[in-house]
């Protein structure tokens, strides 16, 4: 009895969590580069009874092993990192990558962070910033009476000045590639960083070695699947019922115990 208890808590934990893991994928929905996730189960040790069953030849008892199952744990979480919807916006700082890569930021420690949200801006002093602030690593810097900023596919930054004819590179966008870009840790603020799994990025220009290029002007809308998220939760939800349910069920099964002992 105390093990249905035990079953049932498990169940109801990892529930809960995938729950919140679908609430948070719903309401990133409409975050630009926003990569949605999955939680994955497994089952906790299993427990293993052994019963002892009459041989064949009807002399030999034999023992038989039964395996029951202990409850479930969360076994991982899966980012999914593929490419999102590409729309265009018309806003010169506005940066979509078609294809694989991440920009790179300056965190306040000094660490690099890792994205695809390419929705920038420029700070104080004219330096490109993701909307938290975090500089764009390596940085590049928007003269003082710049008219127009142009980016091309292979992520050069040209600005055109108010006393210039012509527009001169001012900068390079870089993006960086892992191996094992599941493994990244994320740490909100629509930003990973690397792990030991997900190894050391390789940093490259846009267009080289598989990597995607630029495309000004426009953004890479999340890639969450509302409509089968909403369903995921539907699934969660009666999966979470069922949990408790057993849990009650096996409370009232306690409390006829109790009464019996009590009678006798």
């Amino acid at each position: 009895m105390i093990q249905q208890f035990y079953i049932s808590t498990t169940a109801l934990s990892a529930y809960q969590k995938m729950m919140i893991n679908i609430t948070n994928d719903v309401a990133n929905a409409q975050t630009p580069g926003y990569k949605g996730s999955r939680i994955e189960l497994e089952a906790l040790f299993p427990g293993m009874l052994e019963d002892e069953i009459q041989g064949q030849d009807g002399s030999d008892n034999k023992k038989k092993k039964v395996y029951y199952g202990s409850g479930v744990k969360i076994a991982d979480v899966i980012r999914d990192f593929q490419q999102g919807r590409v729309e265009i916006t018309g806003k010169p700082l506005d940066l979509a990558i078609n294809g694989q890569g991440f920009f790179q930021f300056r965190l306040p420690d000094g660490s690099i962070g890792y994205g695809r949200a390419g929705n920038l801006q420029k700070d104080r002093n004219g330096y490109l910033v993701d909307p938290n602030g975090n500089m764009m690593n390596p940085s590049i810097r928007i003269p003082s009476g710049t008219m127009a900023v142009s980016i091309d596919a292979e992520g050069r930054v040209f600005a055109q000045e108010s006393d210039a004819n012509q527009s001169r590179e001012i900068g390079q966008i870089t993006l960086a590639r892992f191996e094992n870009p599941n493994a990244l840790q994320a740490i909100g603020h629509n930003l990973y960083l690397e792990t030991s799994l997900s190894g050391s990025p390789s940093v490259y220009t846009p267009g080289e070695r598989g990597l995607g290029q630029i495309q000004q002007n426009s953004l890479e809308l999340s890639n969450v699947n509302v409509v089968k998220k909403m369903m995921d939760m539907v699934i969660v939800q009666r999966s979470f019922s069922l949990a408790a349910n057993a849990i009650k069920a096996g409370e009232e099964m306690l409390k006829s115990a109790e009464e019996i002992a009590k009678g006798s």
